[in-house]
């Protein structure tokens, strides 16, 4: 390794050792973070304490408001430090509400972008009905205001994007990830409880990560960004992305292709990496 290498690794500053506050923090210009429904609103879940678990001051959601590259944006963060991430009838309203009042500007004439943080795998169990409600609005308000300007979802580690918001990120125009991500509509422990553990070992990190991982959904062609796990990189490539504007064609768009592929999936044989890479070649 050489010394150059050393000091640039040494200079670098991880993103996904952040919390959800510094998270949002870091992505806006500096001086603009203003955060909404912060934790001295004691926001928090009526349902937790019922069942015995300590809520959190902002049920696990961080609403700021700010600018990026000049420009008004709203980034919206989950903490998947709490509850693993998990939404409920709170946090999942938190964040519908900050992208209806970006689309809401957007009509009134100021441009407001959307940078969602994902690090959540679904809905809450505890809000199971609630949390499902909310993950719908925060899809509705996804596609709403992709109408106006682009909305991107980045997923860094360590919890990844699972359940009803890997739908939502899917929705959004922009997806940016790390190696360290993971993305899928279930996670490892729900695939080998259903599905039993000779198809998916929880437990074997090196074979989830090459079907889920970042490399892979990159590699794949099923997100649009790939990156190091650094607050800088991270931040030029959330502005590039927002330079571009809103893409040609939304991903979603494209559902009768996607649909296409996964009718020429073999059922009868365990996928590896590389099968999965090859079916979705071209996905971009």
């Amino acid at each position: 390794m050489t010394d150059a290498t050393i000091q640039r690794l040494l200079e670098q500053r991880s993103f996904t050792e952040l919390g959800a506050r510094q998270r949002a923090r870091a992505l806006l210009d500096e001086g603009s973070f203003r955060e909404l429904l912060d934790p001295f609103a004691r926001v928090v879940s009526p349902w937790l304490p019922q069942q015995g678990i300590v809520p959190q001051s902002d049920d696990g959601v961080v609403v700021a408001k700010g600018l990026i590259d000049d420009q008004p944006a709203v980034i919206i963060a989950i903490e998947g430090a709490f509850q693993g991430g998990s939404l409920g009838e709170v946090g999942g309203a938190k964040i519908a509400g900050a992208l209806e009042l970006a689309a809401e500007d957007n009509r009134n004439g100021t441009p407001t972008r959307a940078v969602l943080l994902l690090e959540t795998g679904g809905v809450r169990l505890q809000e199971a009905n609630l949390g499902l409600a909310a993950i719908a609005e925060i899809q509705a308000a996804i596609i709403d205001l992709r109408q106006h300007q682009p909305v991107i979802a980045v997923v860094a580690g360590p919890v990844g994007c699972f359940g009803g918001m890997s739908i939502a990120a899917g929705l959004c125009s922009y997806l940016l990830v790390t190696r360290e991500a993971r993305l899928g509509l279930n996670g490892p422990q729900v695939i080998e409880q259903e599905a039993g553990i000779a198809e998916y070992d929880s437990r074997d990190r090196p074979f989830i990560w090459s079907l889920t991982g970042g490399e892979q959904r990159h590699a794949s062609g099923l997100v649009d960004g790939y990156v190091s796990d650094d607050v800088a990189a991270i931040h030029s490539q959330v502005r590039d992305l927002l330079r571009r504007g809103k893409p040609a064609q939304e991903r979603s768009r494209r559902h009768a292709w996607f649909l296409e592929r996964l009718q020429g999936v073999d059922t009868s044989a365990q996928a590896d990496a590389a099968a999965v890479r090859s079916l979705y070649q071209g996905a971009q």
